[in-house]
């Protein structure tokens, strides 16, 4: 079954799933084998990994689409590319989707920031029109070379005009033909509950944020409210930099590598995630064969 199709049956699986946040091809990959069915490509991630700075729309559509590439090479499982604000108008929404849909996204989510944007739990935050959020979201659809690559749509202007804009900006965007709806960074859970029941009949995104906006619930309260996936973007990276700062703490105190090893994987555990073994069966299989023989044949 093609990626897109596996993303496709986790929308109409009854259950919510857990959507955690990749920004290379290892995160991607240790993803993967914790046994998570799909992986998001976070560009506020990408941000701070790749380029070392915030998320404030730095970031180049090829860097991400790049990242994805190598986070697909190494993967199984459908990725959720966050696309921003498409890195421009319309027309360069149109040639996002066919870069990303070319690395590898079996989604693509799209916001409806003004560009450059900002993270979506970021204050000064602006806003396109609905009606040009309409015209790209239709531009999505209309660009994507496969029917079955699902295109998410994200409204930040809850925290700008309040809900009633926002709900109506997400009802919008359904009719426009997302897929997917995520209204970013509501403050309450009674917002969280509005947000599902006055725009019905689609999948809805919870994204939580530590320290963000947003109140922190589990899989299944984010499930008996009405979402379908619960998005943890930047988990992973941020326990990352917690064990970097750790490691490099015990460096700096001990100059020494002798009390380290509590905050570092073992040697084997390293060689299995970037598949060693597979690589030897490889070389053995392609690479391993009678030099003298190969000479008497020239």
């Amino acid at each position: 079954m093609s990626k897109n199709k596996q993303f496709k049956q986790l929308l109409q699986q009854p259950n919510a799933f857990m959507l955690p946040g990749a920004y290379d091809g290892m995160t991607a990959r240790m993803i993967e084998e914790f046994g998570f069915p799909a992986i998001y490509a976070t560009g506020a991630g990408i941000s701070n990994a790749q380029l070392g700075w915030a998320d404030v729309g730095l970031t180049a559509v090829t860097e991400i689409a790049d990242v994805v590439a190598r986070m697909s090479d190494v993967t199984n499982v459908p990725i959720v590319v966050d696309g921003d604000t498409g890195f421009g108008n319309a027309l360069n929404l149109m040639r996002t989707v066919k870069q990303l849909e070319r690395a590898g996204a079996s989604a693509i989510q799209f916001e409806d920031q003004v560009a450059p944007k900002k993270c979506g739990h970021f204050g000064g935050k602006q806003v396109i029109s609905k009606e040009e959020m309409v015209n790209k979201i239709k531009a999505a659809v209309d660009t994507r070379q496969a029917e079955d690559l699902s295109i998410i749509a994200r409204t930040d202007a809850l925290a700008i005009y309040g809900m009633e804009e926002a709900i109506d900006r997400a009802n919008a965007y359904k009719e426009a033909g997302a897929d997917v709806i995520f209204v970013e960074a509501p403050t309450t859970v009674e917002q969280l509950t509005q947000i599902t029941a006055q725009v019905p009949d689609i999948p809805h995104i919870i994204n939580m944020v530590e320290g963000g906006s947003t109140p922190l619930v589990s899989l299944e309260e984010a499930e008996k409210m009405g979402f379908q996936i619960m998005l943890c973007a930047n988990t992973v990276l941020r326990s990352a930099i917690k064990g970097i700062q750790q490691s490099l703490g015990v460096l700096q105190r001990d100059k020494s590598q002798e009390n380290i090893h509590e905050f570092i994987c073992t040697w084997e555990e390293r060689q299995e995630l970037f598949k060693l073994k597979q690589i030897k069966q490889w070389e053995k299989q392609y690479l391993e064969f009678d030099v003298l023989e190969e000479a008497r044949k020239r």
